[in-house]
């Protein structure tokens, strides 16, 4: 009799241990662990991210983390670690952070303007996706990559086209690379080339002429007849004259392109450069910024006029006047000219 109360007892106590045991890891992966306001935290886990990174990313976002290691641990993510950007809910349990954390990777928008080097396009990119500056630089100065894409050292800038592009955060600096050359052969589609043709450039030199428009004016109403301008003198033969690229050789041999240069100088313009439109014909070698594609497209459907002149209109900031001779050029480029020595822009 007393052995069977004793069995009984032990039988009791085991189920009440099994039962606190099954408890505590019912706890352990189902009850919410997230210690956030918001209704969702974002993080980010490098590629080459041990457990200890993730935890040590997590930290501040959950109550328990020894509960969240338990559960990783038993779902093997302590040795599947994957990088990216990945989303936790508010009021998650453990399960669902682990699920999340290994196929939830959350693309990030990625943008990018008017840069002038890829020194500057890789630290922009750099501060939006995982890879560094210096990977991003290598790979875009990649001479077989460069070779195979039939681009030189000259053009290689045009082959990025300023927009907003979603990738995942943790995309190699190669691939980054790679999809913008298929984002710049998927634009130059068969209406655009043969627009290309029409004004008898090559897509190359359509961004070169367009990265002087994008200089030129940001009133991009007024890029398709500037660019118009700069065809009409290709077409004559006539030197482009652009300000912007003689400042663009400047910064190209002195390697600042950080340099604010309001006023070309006349000793300027003798620079011996293939960018010095001043002295080399046709448009220059490579784009002197990266055009946006409004300017692009203002190259590709230029407004057709006469003009073969223009100089920026003091009395309507951000706009030009345009002339078809040289002597009503000059009038109005002494009212120009009048206006700088009057603010005293002397470079």
């Amino acid at each position: 009799m007393y052995l069977k109360k004793v069995l009984w007892a032990a039988a009791i106590l085991g189920l009440l241990v099994c039962g606190f045991i099954a408890y505590q890891i019912y706890n352990a992966i189902f009850s919410p662990n997230t210690q956030f306001n918001n209704d969702q935290a974002f993080v980010y886990i490098p590629s080459d991210a041990t457990f200890s990174d993730v935890k040590n990313v997590l930290q501040p976002l959950v109550k328990d983390l020894s509960t969240f290691e338990a559960v990783a641990e038993r779902k093997g993510y302590h040795t599947n670690i994957k990088g990216g950007k990945f989303a936790i809910a508010k009021g998650m349990n453990n399960n669902e952070i682990i699920n999340s954390l290994r196929s939830n990777n959350i693309p990030v928008k990625v943008s990018f303007n008017n840069q002038e080097s890829l020194a500057s396009l890789a630290g922009r990119i750099s501060q939006q996706i995982e890879a560094d500056s210096i990977s991003l630089l290598n790979a875009f100065s990649d001479k077989v990559f460069l070779k195979e894409a039939n681009f030189n050292d000259d053009t290689r800038l045009g082959m990025y086209l300023p927009n907003t592009y979603e990738f995942y955060w943790n995309i190699r600096a190669e691939d980054f690379r790679d999809r913008m050359h298929k984002e710049y052969q998927k634009f130059w589609n068969e209406n655009r080339l043969d627009k290309a043709k029409k004004v008898n450039l090559s897509p190359s030199q359509v961004i070169s002429l367009a990265s002087i428009v994008q200089k030129e004016t940001v009133k991009a109403e007024e890029r398709p007849r500037v660019a118009g301008v700069y065809l009409n003198r290709v077409q004559k033969g006539i030197l482009l004259q652009a300000d912007p690229t003689v400042i663009y050789a400047i910064k190209k041999e002195t390697g600042n392109y950080d340099t604010i240069i309001k006023r070309v100088l006349y000793r300027d313009l003798e620079m011996d450069s293939p960018y010095n439109t001043y002295k080399y014909s046709g448009v220059p070698p490579g784009p002197i910024t990266m055009p946006d594609i409004a300017s692009i497209e203002a190259v590709l459907n230029p407004e057709k006029h006469d003009y073969l002149y223009f100089v920026a209109d003091v009395s309507n900031f951000g706009y030009h006047k345009f002339a078809k001779t040289l002597a009503q050029h000059n009038r109005n480029k002494v009212q120009y000219i009048r206006w700088l020595n009057e603010q005293k822009v002397l470079r």
